[in-house]
């Protein structure tokens, strides 16, 4: 039983999440989520109880990995090896978790009504520790004296945009959809790119 249960939420929350992506929360509909899970819309309310409700858990179902793209940074860390990690997390949350990454984007772009006070701090403690870490870095001369926030910044912005972007980015490369070997050179690029503009000053 467990198991059917676990099946039926994640393929309601997959479906909510591709809805709320192309719809957006006040457009989209339960009865459309339900059927698009393959479930009678009863399921939908049996399961999450409401509309709200599912919601909440699409952008839990994203912060959860976001979060955890962040455990490697530590100021002991080696620059380069962190920010590589890091980079590749994030873009493999966009390749995995399009539709909720487009949902979380939204969301934030929307000053964030849905999430709750304790994700709102978790999201930008997490955020803070980060650039702590390059701060640090920094007055290590370990990489090149950068505005901390606006390398974050960069680094959200070139790899959510493999998420947010997909269907310009596989119309430009005339693809239907990106492969994995897309991805790889997504990663490869923008490590190269943020790598190098992070090299010390000589």
């Amino acid at each position: 039983m467990s198991n059917i249960r676990e099946r039926n939420k994640e393929l309601i929350l997959r479906a909510a999440s591709e809805e709320f992506a192309d719809k957006g929360f006040a457009a989209s509909k339960t009865s459309d989520i339900a059927a698009k899970a393959g479930l009678p819309k009863p399921n939908v309310y049996y399961y999450f109880k409401s509309k709200e409700n599912l919601y909440r858990e699409v952008l839990e179902s994203i912060i959860e990995p976001i979060m955890q793209a962040s455990t490697p940074f530590n100021r002991d860390g080696v620059p380069s090896e962190v920010l590589s990690s890091y980079i590749r997390s994030k873009i493999r949350i966009s390749r995995d978790l399009p539709f909720a990454s487009k949902v979380f984007a939204s969301e934030i772009m929307h000053g964030a009504p849905h999430l709750t006070p304790e994700q709102v701090e978790q999201l930008n403690g997490q955020a803070r520790h980060n650039i702590e870490c390059i701060q640090g870095w920094i007055d290590d001369s370990l990489i090149a004296p950068l505005d901390p926030h606006h390398l974050m910044f960069s680094i959200w912005a070139a790899t959510q945009t493999y998420a947010d972007f997909d269907w310009q980015i596989s119309t430009v490369t005339g693809k239907t959809r990106l492969e994995d070997a897309d991805y790889e050179a997504a990663a490869q690029t923008i490590i190269r790119l943020v790598l190098k503009g992070c090299e010390p000053d000589r």
